[in-house]
């Protein structure tokens, strides 16, 4: 019998399997896939092109010590900065640089739009302590905290006195980004690509409660966007490794059928070949609702059942286009570094509106469509053939469950999305040797993610922090002894950090001590 079994090799469900096995514990990762990743994961799709699959820039785990906790970089993790971490293409050529420096942003803004340079500067300056004190959950580390317990206290004062104390913060946090945009810049040519970047949560600009993700601009310029060395894939290899090293074991190819219970207690799991593997402990690193719905047998029923059922997440989710060329987009104005990271060919807030609006109707955003590109070989050779290079291009409001299916749409909206980028780098398309397209239906079997959404629900106030994925949940532990959930659907939050990893592991410790 095993320690834990770990349903899952997404780095979450990695992070969780190093900290047991660190302690002590007989821990085995069991991945559906023919590889570990998840999410993270890089593959040669071309011959000589590799590409990451989803996740293309890490952000979220350089507010964490989990990098240095592991001793990931001991095992080959390495981690390059985008800097700057955002450029905004426009259709006319112009372009603003968002640097992890906010006056080298500011000087660059004014190029373009002067009346938003002050104004970008003076809602940095007011964003700053109210990130700070919002980003200060994901660390999940105990090491310190009495040292940061001022600074946080200091920040959450200045993040009150700033923002109009607590009704301020209350209605800001309650707001759209759409709302706060329109309130602290004055021209779409700096509030268009804000809100592409803040539509990586898979947030229509006019949510209600979505302004934390357009004042999340701040957390870019406190921790920077990062790139690891070797593709998205660096990270969950790294992990294995530690794994590997802690005495852990890792099985790709392993996809698990059902969650076996006796009574009231966890027993093990059964896996598609039908063999079992008991153990003491379960982790499902795994959608939340897959996990105690499907997969445990018999699933999970009750209040804390019905409250899971009823967690939700939208229909716009991403559409990939993953490019191999012979040469960088050729941007007329472009400066030296502005590959560097995110690329935004979005000039205003109601396309990016329009196109969210569509995708909950299922149908597909109308031209220009809202895109973005990543262009990682830019930082990192070993991605390409000597002298070429990748490009990620990706539309953050694609139909996740389109009317009519995807399989007549994916080569013509890839051909619109490639059009968009075209209009702001003439010969943009004679560059393409060769190319991939990951429609939202690609990606929802290929990794079991229900609605392919990257974060499993969404990053709403009712399903963040210490609600995620319930507030019964979100300390990880079930109603089942010895089963725990995690992964991108638990608390605290979605995207690359692997706080929830750490923090299912801790709860899985305490259990193991009592």
């Amino acid at each position: 019998m095993r320690d834990v079994v770990v349903i899952g090799g997404g780095h979450n469900g990695l992070v969780a399997a190093c900290y047991l096995a660190r302690a002590g514990l007989d821990v085995v990762v069991l991945e559906q896939s023919d590889k570990l990743g998840g999410g993270t994961r890089t593959d040669e799709l071309i011959p000589g092109y590799r590409f990451d699959t989803h996740s293309v820039a890490h952000n979220l785990i350089q507010a964490t010590d989990l990098v240095d906790d592991l001793a990931l970089e001991d095992v080959g993790l390495r981690y390059v900065e985008m800097d700057p971490f955002s450029v905004a293409v426009g259709r006319d050529g112009a372009i603003v640089r968002f640097h992890r420096s906010v006056e080298r942003t500011v000087a660059s803004i004014a190029e373009v739009s002067p009346v938003d340079a002050d104004r970008y500067r003076a809602w940095m300056r007011d964003a700053m302590p109210l990130v700070r004190v919002l980003s200060a959950g994901l660390s999940g580390s105990s090491r310190g905290a009495w040292r940061r317990a001022p600074g946080l206290a200091l920040a959450a004062g200045r993040a009150l006195r700033r923002n109009g104390g607590p009704v301020g913060v209350a209605e800001l946090l309650a707001s759209p980004y759409r709302s706060l945009l329109e309130q602290r810049l004055a021209t779409d040519r700096v509030r268009g690509p804000v809100a592409a970047f803040a539509a990586h949560a898979s947030a229509s600009p006019g949510a209600t409660g979505s302004a934390l993700f357009g004042l999340w601009q701040a957390f870019y310029h406190q921790v920077g966007q990062w790139h690891p060395l070797g593709g998205s894939q660096a990270l969950a290899d790294a992990l294995a490794r530690r794994l590997a090293g802690h005495g852990g074991e890792a099985r790709a190819g392993a996809p698990v059928e059902r969650i076996l219970r006796r009574g009231n207690e966890v027993a093990g799991v059964v896996l598609a070949d039908g063999s079992t593997v008991a153990a003491r402990c379960v982790v499902a690193a795994v959608e939340p609702q897959v996990a105690l719905l499907e997969l445990l047998d018999p699933p999970l029923t009750g209040p804390v059942a019905d409250r899971l059922r009823t967690t939700h997440r939208g229909n716009a989710v991403q559409s990939l286009v993953l490019l191999a060329v012979d040469r960088l987009p050729a941007y007329p104005g472009a400066r030296p570094g502005d590959h560097a990271g995110l690329q935004s060919f979005v000039d205003a807030l109601d396309p990016l509106v329009d196109g969210f609006a569509q995708a909950e109707a299922g149908r597909l955003p109308a031209d220009p469509v809202p895109t973005y590109a990543f262009t990682p070989s830019a930082l990192d050779p070993t991605l390409a053939p000597a002298g070429r290079h990748t490009v990620y291009l990706a539309c953050p409001c694609a139909p996740a469950r389109l009317r009519d299916g995807w399989a007549g749409d994916r080569e013509a909206f890839a051909d619109r999305m490639i059009d968009t980028v075209e209009d702001r780098a003439p010969g943009f398309r004679g560059s393409i040797v060769d190319q991939v397209i990951r429609t939202p239906a690609d990606m929802a079997t290929e990794l079991r993610w229900p609605g392919a959404h990257p974060m499993h629900l969404d990053v709403s106030l009712d399903q963040l922090g210490p609600l995620r994925p319930t507030r019964a949940l979100a300390g990880h532990r079930t109603p089942v002894a010895g089963l725990f959930i995690s992964g991108a659907g638990t608390a605290p939050v979605g995207g690359v950090s692997g706080a929830p990893g750490r923090a299912t592991a801790r709860a899985v410790l305490r259990s193991f001590a009592r």
